[in-house]
């Protein structure tokens, strides 16, 4: 166990993840994002103004469907029937990039964890949340109820289930979507007529790291989407998968639960592209939610003459986030569906690119409570990360993706290890990084060979 906290980042809160919650407006850039937009699209003008116009007559096709079949769009299955599931099923999961998976843990069981986790923040009033007047989203990572979700083995299975539905073109890669690890994430327990907890349409990792060649470029994410082929978004290349919740309530639309845009591929590439183009004739109202066919029309849309530093909703440090006056196409008031109603025990997973939000208004009579949970591969990466998240779990410290701090170090009634072990002690343990994988199992490519045996040692269980 270390005795000192590493190197971490500032202290915060959630609020600080969304320039809108921290009072900031969008706006220009600095002038390298200028350069950084043209070097991205040098030489692929023609093309990608092409791929805009079909971009935009898809998105008018697709998004009347959604908003006539509302939350009926996203796929639900059953946690019992996810070992055959359907075709029809397996379809929509991949249009998406959002399903619901019913019963993955047992009612009761979720609302002895939402129970506990009041006793825990009972016991620990100094715990931090936002907002500070009334807490919703607390920064716990390491709450008896959270360790005991992220590994309970039904939830490692849903999620060993969700991750398979990625691949990557080279059989040799090195990932394995089958061995799920723990990504140590916060928990939102809403309380009824609560209106500041109001995130509006965002997408999750970061903004301007999309189009900078020194972040998502390094693994090239997007490539396809610079080179005229927006079809091929969601090739296999993140550190999570999906991100995703764990419900501890009855929590119907409006009742201060999650809204997703099911247009995976389709919106991805627009929030990206957007930059890249501006219009003839300016909007008659600028700050309407909707817009007129005639500024909408493809033929009123150009490639910036001059690229801009613009890069719309996106803030260096903030999650990427939407607006209807800064992406016009996609329609948000009619293309932000509800998920369907859930219950204590359900999952609900959305693809790490989905564009998602919450209920500005929280209308129900009782708490929306979730735990989030995201999946995540082994990858050498990830493996890193885990390590760095094993030694901030034994301490107490927060997960280091978040604000820093001394965390839970203090808190009275944080678990351990042997608390992960008495809920898992075979794929819970490994997901934690805190017992090797089994590189000898039956079945493994040999990628999944290779980055088993390099995860273990990076996870020092062997030399």
């Amino acid at each position: 166990m270390a005795t000192a906290v590493p190197s971490q980042r500032p202290e915060g809160d959630i609020s600080d993840a969304f320039a809108s919650l921290s009072g900031m407006d969008f706006k220009p850039l600095e002038p390298r994002f200028a350069e950084i937009k043209r070097q991205l699209i040098s030489g692929k003008g023609e093309a990608l103004y092409s791929s805009w116009v079909r971009l935009l007559a898809s998105l008018r096709e697709e998004i009347p469907l959604i908003a006539r079949l509302g939350s009926k769009v996203i796929p639900v299955i059953d946690f019992k029937d996810i070992d055959n599931a359907s075709p029809k099923f397996r379809a929509e999961h991949k249009k998406r990039g959002v399903a619901v998976i019913r019963n993955v843990i047992s009612r009761h069981e979720a609302l002895d964890m939402k129970q506990e986790l009041r006793g825990y923040i009972a016991a620990n009033p100094h715990t931090k949340a936002f907002p500070k007047d009334s807490p919703q989203v607390f920064e716990l990572y390491w709450s008896p109820a959270q360790i005991k979700a992220r590994s309970h083995p039904n939830l490692i299975k849903a999620q060993r289930f969700l991750m398979e539905f990625w691949h990557s073109k080279d059989p040799n890669a090195l990932i394995s979507s089958s061995h799920p690890l723990i990504y140590a994430d916060r928990l939102r327990m809403r309380l009824p007529g609560d209106s500041k907890f109001a995130l509006g349409p965002h997408v999750d990792s970061g903004s301007c790291e999309r189009w900078e060649a020194d972040g998502y470029g390094r693994g090239h994410v997007f490539d396809s989407i610079w080179e005229d082929l927006y079809q091929g978004v969601g090739a296999c290349s993140a550190s999570r998968m999906f991100q995703g919740w764990l419900s501890m309530s009855e929590t119907a639309p409006y009742e201060g639960t999650l809204l997703v845009n099911p247009l995976l591929s389709r919106a991805t590439a627009y929030y990206l592209l957007r930059p890249f183009f501006t219009p003839k004739i300016a909007a008659r109202d600028p700050t309407a939610e909707t817009y007129d066919e005639a500024f909408l029309t493809p033929e009123n849309w150009q490639l910036e003459p001059e690229p801009t530093s613009w890069l719309h909703g996106a803030s260096p440090g903030h999650c990427q986030e939407l607006r209807a006056a800064l992406h016009p196409h996609l329609n948000l008031p009619s293309s932000m569906v509800h998920v369907p109603k859930v219950q204590p025990g359900d999952y609900v997973s959305w693809h790490c690119d989905t564009i998602h939000g919450v209920d500005s208004v929280h209308t129900g009579s009782t708490d929306s409570s979730v735990l989030y949970i995201p999946s995540c591969p082994l990858t050498v990466a990830n493996a890193q990360f885990v390590a760095r998240q094993r030694e901030a779990f034994l301490n107490g410290w927060p997960s280091p993706d978040f604000g820093g701090g001394v965390g839970e170090s203090q808190h009275v009634g944080r678990p351990g290890v042997e608390d992960v072990e008495r809920v898992n002690s075979g794929d819970g343990l490994q997901a934690f990084g805190l017992k090797a994988f089994d590189g000898e199992a039956e079945g493994l490519t040999s990628g999944q060979r290779e980055v088993i045996d390099r995860a273990n040692k990076i996870l020092g269980f062997y030399h």
